[in-house]
């Protein structure tokens, strides 16, 4: 369902956001920093999901929840990407979302949200502590690729949060 789901998102026009954070940002590419951090992260937290299955399961239900809103919010909030923006390409990602350059799936970060939900998944301090400083890490790394508005990064953890409450609740 992904790949035509954004092979349509692609195909509409919606607007550009004034950004004045985006525009005080020189755009680079810092796609292999964005991935090593995204991957790294997520399968340390995937070790401690097996280490600790409810992590995973906690994890994975609010994954599927989060997927549901962002294709809801994206379908709602139509935008073009920013000014400047440096595609970013993840190979491993591509079976997921095909073949095709996606520059349009912007309100609200995928990225950040995956990275933020490990943080609430994970339960020992300094496992926080590593998640919550990639999420931050990567927020920042997406705004100087200019592949997010800023406020599709800040919107991502005020998202994910409640969900993640709501699944915790709903697993108990």
């Amino acid at each position: 369902m992904l790949p035509s789901f954004f092979n349509l998102i692609q195909k509409r026009d919606g607007p550009v956001l004034n950004d004045w954070v985006l525009s005080a940002i020189p755009s680079h590419n810092v796609s292999w920093a964005i991935f090593t951090l995204i991957w790294g992260i997520g399968f340390y937290a995937l070790w401690r999901g097996i280490e600790k299955p409810a992590i995973y399961i906690n994890y994975l239900w609010t994954f599927i929840f989060v997927t549901i809103l962002r294709v809801l919010a994206i379908s709602l909030v139509p935008l073009d990407p920013p000014p400047g923006l440096i595609v970013l390409t993840d190979p491993l990602t591509a079976v997921f979302y095909g073949r095709s350059t996606i520059t349009k799936d912007l309100f609200f970060s995928g990225h950040t949200s995956i990275l933020f939900l490990a943080f609430l998944c994970l339960e020992k301090k300094w496992d926080k502590i590593l998640a919550l400083t990639g999420t931050l890490m990567v927020a920042c790394l997406l705004l100087v690729q200019h592949v997010h508005y800023t406020i599709d990064v800040i919107a991502a953890p005020m998202i994910i949060y409640p969900v993640y409450r709501l699944v915790k609740y709903l697993l108990s």
